[in-house]
């Protein structure tokens, strides 16, 4: 027995008036909510401001026609997943083909027909229905950048350099603390840690990338590039601080075991991408960098300091944090010693 598909949101984006009416009233008996646009950069705002499942794309319209819209939506990340049907009068090959080319779901010709019309919407948007929970699925195990990229491009073993900023957290005397208390509760102790912990991270821009037993790692600046990911390691360091703090208040009135946390965070060039087998894998990065962001989160058991960065994270901060110079340090595997820096409010 076929499932009836939900109503969606549409949008007819067509010049001629007829033709959005027609469109509209057929699709809207059954049973879904529709918005029409009467040219192409109406109708390409309206994709741009509002969420649709489905757009229905006239080809030939004044001001910006239906290849122009349809380039648009290909060429952005948030549009290119939105299922685009081309409607046009036009039934040159070429037109067809051109349409596939620039990412159309498919193409219908003038006039309509409405049993057509109401398979092609059901087909394509059942597509869009499984396309959204394999989103959904990466996104459980990957972060958003992570799962946005490989749906855009694929998974492929290897990487490529990068220049961003890795932070390593860990809980200090943590298997002392596991010991100490039934495991249901290390369990609980951690999901409350990591939710708040990863708020801090997303918030700033950066992507957990590893969770190792009570540590995790941290990267801002990659898969996608920013500028300031020095200063947003930074700020998502501080802010993991001041949620530990709350955490630990709340842990304090339940008679709950409270917690403290190192800070290490290193900028620099690395690889980052996949690595591991092509039936298992994980989205990381690698290099100096990171090792070194590794052995800086260690040192502050050394330095009694929360949060510990290295001369090159502290070269992109603005004078607004408070800094203070705690010399070099020789880290295993290093053969220069590397000038550390302490952070707080």
């Amino acid at each position: 027995m076929t499932a009836i598909p939900e109503p969606a949101k549409l949008l007819v984006i067509d010049d001629n008036k007829v033709n959005r009416i027609v469109l509209s009233r057929s699709l809207e008996q059954q049973g879904h909510v529709v918005e029409t646009a009467e040219n192409g950069e109406e109708g390409l705002k309206k994709i741009r401001t509002q969420s649709f499942d489905l757009v229905l794309l006239d080809i030939e319209m004044p001001i910006m026609d239906g290849f122009q819209v349809l380039e648009a939506c290909l060429n952005d990340v948030d549009l290119r997943q939105i299922p685009i049907i081309m409607t046009s009068a036009m039934e040159e090959l070429d037109a067809v083909v051109k349409c596939v080319e620039l990412g159309a779901e498919d193409y219908l010709t003038k006039p309509v027909n409405p049993i057509l019309l109401r398979a092609r919407i059901n087909a394509s948007l059942e597509k869009k229905r499984l396309r959204d929970e394999h989103r959904k699925l990466f996104r459980t195990f990957a972060t958003k950048e992570v799962a946005e990229e490989l749906l855009r491009t694929g998974f492929s073993l290897g990487g490529k350099n990068v220049t961003a900023s890795v932070l390593f957290a860990d809980i200090r005397a943590f298997t002392t603390i596991a010991e100490s208390q039934e495991p249901s509760e290390t369990i609980d102790l951690l999901n409350g840690y990591f939710s708040l912990m990863f708020d801090a991270i997303n918030n700033n821009g950066g992507s957990v990338n590893q969770m190792v037993g009570d540590g995790l790692m941290a990267v801002f600046g990659a898969p996608l590039f920013i500028e300031e990911h020095r200063e947003l390691a930074v700020r998502a360091a501080l802010e993991m601080l001041d949620q530990l703090k709350v955490f630990n208040i709340q842990q304090a009135a339940q008679n709950k075991t409270q917690i403290h946390i190192g800070i290490g965070i290193a900028s620099g060039n690395m690889i980052a991408g996949y690595t591991g087998t092509q039936s298992r894998a994980i989205y990381t990065c690698n290099g100096d960098t990171v090792n070194l962001a590794s052995r800086i989160e260690s040192h502050t058991k050394v330095a009694l300091r929360p949060l510990l960065i290295d001369h090159n994270t502290r070269m992109g901060l603005s004078d607004s944090y408070h800094l203070e110079d705690l010399g070099p340090a020789l880290f295993k595997g290093k053969q220069h010693p590397v000038n550390i820096f302490s952070v707080s409010r």
